[in-house]
């Protein structure tokens, strides 16, 4: 009898299948885990913003800043300085650009609120590729209160009245 070196064609086509098995059962958790983490960075930065937005109407007196790009550096950064109305150096520069490179899966954008002045504002976030970066819908207005919705599809951008009907986010 000849001694058997190695493993069987069996033996191999078992253990591959196990391995299967447990990434079918592993994937999913690391995909929700990852669309959990997206949504926390979101609402992180949706808070970050609502307190730029203070900053920069107690600093500025002309009321809340209109777009991300007030609230952030300017192009060749903010090197120690003071910001300007136009640059107010509130926010890094990775959310202040999020409206055309998503952050960590969502889009952020701000905009005057329901008024049209400087007076209000809607600070939102909503996911890049909805079921797959993230599955909620984050904003704030003037209360400075981050508000959350779970849409059934792709959503975008809410305005102020949208804004004050979703639910409230707790700590």
């Amino acid at each position: 009898m000849r001694k058997q070196n190695g493993f069987s064609l069996i033996e191999l086509l078992i253990v591959v299948a196990i391995i299967l098995i447990i990434a079918s059962i592993a994937i999913p958790s690391l995909l929700r885990a990852r669309i959990a983490a997206n949504e926390a960075s979101a609402a992180s930065g949706i808070r970050t913003i609502s307190t730029a937005q203070v900053t920069y109407r107690a600093t500025f007196q002309n009321g809340y800043a209109d777009t991300l790009a007030k609230l952030g550096p300017p192009s060749g950064g903010c090197g120690g300085t003071a910001g300007t109305s136009a640059s107010a150096c509130l926010i890094d520069w990775v959310v202040a650009n999020s409206a055309t490179v998503p952050k960590s899966g969502y889009i952020f954008q701000v905009s005057q609120g329901s008024s049209g002045d400087t007076e209000t504002y809607v600070a939102s976030a909503y996911a890049d590729l909805w079921d797959r970066t993230g599955v909620r819908s984050f904003c704030a207005i003037e209360d400075h209160v981050v508000r959350f919705k779970i849409p059934t599809a792709q959503d975008m951008a809410a305005d102020a009245a949208t804004c004050s009907g979703f639910a409230v986010l707790s700590n």
